[in-house]
């Protein structure tokens, strides 16, 4: 069960990164309409959180600690969190709906905690290989280990 816990947080790891690469084809798209953003929504919406889910699960079968399964958990506040700062960037505009600086401080903190999922996921996917015996060894330590005091 440790190693699908393991092979379900980097499933979830390339979940997100393949996030970042959909908002970009959203931003990339031209002429851009409200469907441009259509993958990284879906996928944002329905299958991070679902696979975060499962991949808290999978942490709770592999009788990981408690710490970490919060952990693995996490990821679908900071999901949650992703709408939320993006429709208070879209409130932040002017009258004519142009983009204020505001706005766009706000806008960049959707961004922002998009990296911050991304780390939580890289955390988990790490503590996963650690505890199913994976993680590689610290070369770092062994030399310190073997040189005379």
């Amino acid at each position: 069960m440790r190693k699908a816990f393991v092979v379900i947080s980097l499933l979830l790891l390339v979940v997100f990164a393949l996030q970042f690469v959909l908002a970009a084809v959203g931003g990339f798209t031209r002429p851009t309409g409200d469907d441009a953003y259509a993958l990284h929504s879906v996928n944002g919406m329905v299958v991070i959180p679902i696979l975060t889910v499962v991949t808290a699960l999978f942490a709770a079968l592999a009788k990981a600690p408690g710490r970490l399964i919060a952990l693995a958990i996490l990821p679908i506040g900071l999901v949650v969190l992703q709408p939320l700062i993006a429709m208070l960037a879209e409130a932040s505009t002017d009258a004519s709906g142009v983009s204020t600086p505001l706005g766009l401080t706000i806008g960049g903190l959707h961004a922002l905690n998009g990296i911050i999922a991304v780390h939580v996921v890289v955390g988990v996917h790490r503590a996963a290989r650690k505890l199913a015996g994976l993680a590689p060894t610290d070369a770092r330590v062994a030399v310190r280990e073997t040189e005379p005091a």
